[in-house]
């Protein structure tokens, strides 16, 4: 660590893209890793999707990201575009959520929520009581196009815990017919990740704003994490991999969680004692199963909607 905290600091820089300094606290974790290592990081297209930051990869070049924020079909459909590296704790990672080699490993994930209004609407149960009449509701953007959205159609498309693409479509299809389909900031629910609806949540209570509460339907526990990985001809290659070391470390973690994702070593760092329990508190309760959709129910659940979605919801 020493090596590649010297090696680092000797490269001076960091590429990033596809951070929002308003997601899961990247702002106050780019800010302490710069402050703490010496290193200027040069952060472009925050807003860029996974398969732009991808592109980005692709492209090369000076300005190229050193490393890339993905959601996890994305990252194995381009993991030969990454340098296999494994983090210090690597043994507290999950099998199932990192490549055997290194090229990619979840970093955080979250739960898909519904953000509600509670003057509005009562504690949402499940996703079907969302259908009552009156009830506005919100995705956070296209489900074609945005991999949030697309997971807040399969939360609702959810039974028994299995997930079905027509069953999701039908459901939003009732909600534009009834009129009630809106946008985030004029709904009284928003189908969102769970950090994000939290954040906006406690964002109210601080603010003074209107309340929002979070809620996880017990028989529709949709998880999903955003996996790291190092570009394979990273500018900063030791700034790179100084950035995952720091990510996955405590601190690291610590920091995602206080962004109100649940971080991927928390059960490692709950046992062992390093855990901030004040910020794990504040995450939504979660009770059922958790269900995580495999990249082959991904792809043919996207395929579906790609016929279907702008016939039936627009």
């Amino acid at each position: 660590m020493e090596r590649l905290r010297d090696a680092a600091k000797r490269e001076g820089v960091l590429n990033v893209v596809g951070l929002p300094r308003t997601w899961v606290n990247y702002a106050e974790i780019l800010d302490r890793f710069s402050d703490k290592y010496g290193i200027k990081v040069i952060a472009t297209a925050p807003d860029a999707s996974s398969r732009q930051e991808v592109d980005a990869v692709r492209q090369g070049g000076a300005g190229a990201p050193d490393v890339v924020d993905l959601s996890l079909d994305v990252a194995v459909a381009n993991a030969k575009l990454f340098a296999p590296y494994k983090v210090a704790a690597w043994r507290d990672i999950p099998d199932q959520l990192k490549d055997p080699k290194g090229n990619w490993f979840a970093g955080y994930g979250g739960y898909m929520s519904i953000g509600y209004d509670p003057r509005v609407i009562q504690a949402p149960s499940s996703y079907t009581s969302l259908l009552k009449p009156g009830t506005t509701v919100a995705l956070p953007g296209d489900p074609l196009r945005m991999a949030s959205a697309f997971s807040g159609v399969m939360a609702a498309s959810l039974s028994d815990g299995k997930a079905d693409a027509a069953r999701g479509v039908d459901f939003f299809s009732k909600i534009k017919k009834s009129g009630l389909l809106s946008q985030p900031d004029r709904a009284a629910s928003v189908i969102d990740w769970d950090f994000l609806n939290t954040a906006r949540a406690e964002a109210s209570d601080r603010e003074g704003k209107p309340a929002w509460k979070v809620a996880i339907p017990r028989d529709a526990v949709l998880a999903a994490y955003y996996v790291q990985a190092i570009n394979a001809n990273a500018p900063h290659p030791a700034a790179a991999r100084l950035w995952e070391e720091f990510l996955l470390s405590d601190e690291g973690q610590n920091l995602l969680l206080k962004g109100y994702a649940r971080p991927i070593r928390m059960e490692a760092m709950d046992m062992r004692g390093t855990l901030d329990q004040g910020a794990a508190a504040k995450l939504a309760k979660v009770d059922g199963t958790p269900v995580v959709l495999t990249i082959p129910e991904q792809d043919q659940a996207k395929s579906y909607l790609k016929t279907h979605w702008s016939q039936a919801v627009g």
